[in-house]
């Protein structure tokens, strides 16, 4: 890791440029946009295709007769361990984030404290290699301890954005950003190919060559890290100010309190909340439901989350297209009602036929990319002038840090049922009530409420 940068210039306001000319910010640009390059394959290898399916085989071999497990001594259906121990990281995560925003916005020291998130998950990824007997409790901790880091770090991430780009070129900077991440979870996705399917000729397990998949994502984590923390610099701050923790939960309260003034936005971020917990939930137990429910092997979930990474980009275009046409609030309704369709659909896939898996994958793909960056730019506009940072503050709480229920309810519904396609169809309530919620914001008016201008369609 290199040594930190100082800046030796006065204090700057956190969310300003500092003064950085244009070849300073598009060097630290470039470096940013390698975060989402270093941690997106976690998402994708690890959450999104490896994990799930593996450590449930673990769990089921060590459970007992009934097809039950005893961490801590309590009863737990093995199928529904991988949707537990996500719902609990997102729950460490919530304890985490507003502590660690706070820490940095009090010392101006985010590089350090995104390199520590960063290398404790890394390093709890890689240490996945271990998993293989019964060690099922390893991997559910080594799960909670990777996704609350991931999480935490990516506020640390986002907090950049502002200081890095001028505000008529942050749109650019962000989506470079996604890109970059969407790229490497397909490289290395197409090498996780490579090696799983030819595990023979290569001289190993079927268990071995997941293991290595999911190890080698924590060194590609860690590896590229490197990037953004040599070119990345942090900006002095005016000392004063209460402790991390307690200013953390303050201003996060603070910022709540503050929304009551501004319901309209507030019913927005409701809204998001919970469609957006359906998307976090679909997309991370998916492979799970593919393995388990419907007898697909691995190669054939790695192919159809490959869809899904190439056809975002397409689909995340089309529909910011859609919303130019047709306003971003029915745009994003309309990608709910294709999320609820994607879950019946799901509900009643045939089992082992992965060509209706991949008709699925690639439904995901198109609108995945587009709902939630068409909510990101909705919620821009109802956001007062000059609380841009405290907002989106809370709107990443939304985003990476309330969506620990929907895991939950995925995992009681298998556990109460026995039944994979029970626990996806459960989902369906989540965009249903989200479409509700959603539908009933007028838009314009909180546009307006919030004291900006309102776009010709929205």
């Amino acid at each position: 890791m290199s040594a930190e940068t100082t800046d030796t210039a006065e204090p700057t306001p956190e969310h300003t440029t500092g003064g950085a000319d244009a070849a300073d910010r598009r060097r630290e640009q470039h470096g940013w946009y390698f975060y989402d390059f270093a941690c997106s394959v976690y998402s994708t290898s690890v959450l999104t295709v490896f994990l799930g399916p593996y450590l449930t085989s673990i769990a089921k071999a060590a459970a007992d007769a009934d097809g039950f497990v005893h961490p801590l001594g309590i009863p737990v259906r093995a199928g529904s361990l991988f949707a537990y121990a996500v719902s609990m990281s997102v729950v460490v995560a919530v304890v985490m984030m507003p502590i660690v925003g706070a820490a940095a916005d009090r010392t101006g020291r985010k590089k350090p404290l995104l390199a520590a998130a960063a290398y404790v998950g890394a390093a709890a990824t890689t240490g996945m290699f271990f998993l293989d007997g019964h060690r099922y409790l390893l991997g559910a901790f080594l799960l909670i301890v990777a996704n609350a880091s991931i999480s935490v770090s990516m506020v640390l991430y986002n907090a950049y954005l502002p200081q890095i780009a001028e505000p008529d070129e942050r749109d650019a900077v962000s989506s470079r950003g996604w890109a970059f991440g969407y790229t490497s979870g397909a490289l290395v996705l197409v090498l996780n190919l490579v090696l799983y399917t030819g595990h023979d000729s290569f001289g190993l397990s079927e268990s071995d060559a997941v293991r290595i998949c999911l190890a080698s994502a924590g060194v590609w984590w860690g590896a590229f890290t490197v990037v953004p923390l040599r070119r990345l610099r942090d900006r002095r701050v005016a000392p004063g100010g209460e402790g991390a923790v307690g200013s953390g939960w303050r201003q996060l309260l603070a910022t709540l309190r503050d929304m009551r003034r501004h319901p309209l936005t507030l019913s927005f971020l409701l809204a998001y909340l919970v469609y957006n917990d359906g998307i976090q939930t679909v997309i991370s137990q998916a492979s799970v439901y593919g393995s388990e429910e419907l007898g697909l092997n691995q190669t054939s979930l790695i192919t159809a989350v490959l869809l899904v990474q190439v056809l975002a980009v397409a689909g995340a275009l089309g529909m910011g297209r859609l919303a130019q046409a047709y306003g971003a609030k029915r745009t994003v309704l309309a990608s709910l009602v294709v999320w609820t369709l994607i879950l019946v659909a799901g509900y009643f896939l045939p089992s082992d036929a992965p060509v209706f898996f991949y008709l699925l994958a690639s439904a995901i793909g198109l609108v995945l990319g587009g709902s939630q960056a068409l909510s990101r730019s909705l919620f821009s506009h109802l956001v007062p002038h000059g609380k841009e940072a405290e907002y989106f503050s809370a709107y990443e709480m939304s985003d990476r840090g309330l969506s620990w229920l929907g895991p939950l309810v995925f995992g009681l519904a298998y556990q109460l049922t026995g039944s994979y396609r029970d626990a996806i169809i459960s989902l369906v309530i989540f965009f249903a009530v989200g479409s509700l919620l959603l539908a009933r914001v007028p838009v314009r008016q909180a546009v307006a409420a919030a004291g900006n201008p309102v776009p010709e369609r929205i």
